[in-house]
C-alpha cells in the first residue's frame, strides 16, 4: 500500500508481479481487466459478489423531498441509481 494508507490500482499490481510473478505490464492489464469487467457487470444493472469479500449492490432511490438546510426550502430530489457495498460476515470479521 502507498503512503498515502490508500490501497491503489498500482499497489494491486504490485502485488500480483511480486507473488504470481507476471511482469508489471502483464499485471497491470489483469488489474484493468478485472476492474473493467466488474464496472460493465454494474453498468448492465447486474450486482458484483466477491466471495469472502463483499457485494457491490446496485438500489434505485426514488424521488424524495428534501429540504435545503440554510434556507429550509423543500426540494425534490430525482430518483437516481446508488451502488452500495456490503461486506462478508469474513471481511466484518477480519477488519473489527
Amino acid at each position: 500500500m502507498g503512503d498515502s494508507g490508500t490501497l491503489t490500482r498500482a499497489d494491486l499490481a504490485e502485488t500480483l508481479n511480486r507473488h504470481v510473478g507476471l511482469s508489471r505490464a502483464e499485471a497491470a492489464a489483469l488489474v484493468e481487466s478485472i476492474l473493467d469487467h466488474m464496472s460493465d457487470a454494474l453498468e448492465r444493472g447486474e450486482n458484483v459478489k466477491i466471495s469472502s469479500f463483499g457485494t457491490f449492490v446496485l438500489r434505485d432511490k426514488t424521488q424524495r423531498m428534501g429540504r435545503n438546510p440554510k434556507t429550509g426550502v423543500e426540494v425534490p430530489i430525482e430518483p437516481r441509481r446508488v451502488l452500495t457495498f456490503r461486506a462478508s460476515q469474513t471481511m466484518r470479521e477480519r477488519v473489527a
